[in-house]
């Protein structure tokens, strides 16, 4: 039941999701008693811990597999935003906000629902790949619901610019190589995908330009409508 590949929504794929779906549910759930200092500190350093944990133990495993190379490097779009949001934990600085709450929810909702995986429970770069993504979307409602943090208009145009941004050196070690594709630039993904109802190559990047200024839109309004809503009911 549990050898073999990956399958999407099998046992194992929901049993992520849940656990996903508890995570933060209870961080929104527990967000006055994060306020505390002590409890603050020591969530913001254990989850800080934990991600930088998943990307470490992920080169290590290459590295003792003997199948480290450059499409190893951490350059896709989650593990980027994983190891922001760790910089973010640890430094609180707020112009990582927008990246973390736009790029990280984004990218990593996309990665729970559609995991480009290949091994499945109880193998380790499942644990490894659904934590590290949990944990991405863990700080970002952290920075909603406990550090209170409101995106405006002005930081849905900053996400986007951190989205080029940190699209330049997966671009280029894509170039360089001719085979990674790192945060997908080279070609769709070879699992199943939101892409795969896209255009061919390169075509379906122009798409993705629209595609994820519609989904920072979306999701500030989502935020802005939720907060006036918690507003109606506190009054």
């Amino acid at each position: 039941m549990w050898d073999g590949m990956f399958e999407a929504f099998s046992g194992a794929h929901y049993a992520a999701l849940a656990a996903a779906a508890l995570v933060l549910l209870g961080i929104a759930a527990g967000r006055r008693a994060l306020r505390s200092p002590r409890a603050d500190k020591a969530f913001r350093k254990g989850l800080a811990a934990i991600l930088l944990l998943c990307e470490v133990s992920l080169q290590l495993s290459y590295v003792f597999e003997g199948s480290w190379w450059a499409g190893s490097l951490p350059f896709q779009l989650c593990s980027l935003t994983l190891l922001l949001s760790a910089l973010l934990l640890l430094t609180g600085w707020k112009s990582l906000l927008p990246v973390i709450v736009f790029l990280g929810t984004l990218g990593a909702l996309q990665a729970l629902l559609t995991p480009n995986l290949d091994e499945t429970f109880p193998q380790f770069r499942y644990f490894q790949f659904f934590i590290a993504h949990i944990g991405i979307m863990a700080t970002a409602v952290y920075a909603v619901a406990v550090r209170q943090y409101r995106p405006t208009l002005r930081s849905t145009a900053e996400a986007w610019i951190w989205l080029h941004i940190l699209a330049v050196p997966a671009a280029i070690v894509n170039g360089l190589t001719g085979t990674t594709n790192f945060m997908f630039l080279a070609r769709k993904p070879s699992t199943a995908s939101l892409l795969d109802v896209l255009a061919p190559w390169p075509w379906y990047l122009l798409q993705l330009e629209l595609v994820a200024i519609a989904m920072f839109l979306l999701l500030y309004g989502g935020l802005k409508w939720l907060d006036k809503k918690t507003r109606r009911r506190s009054q």
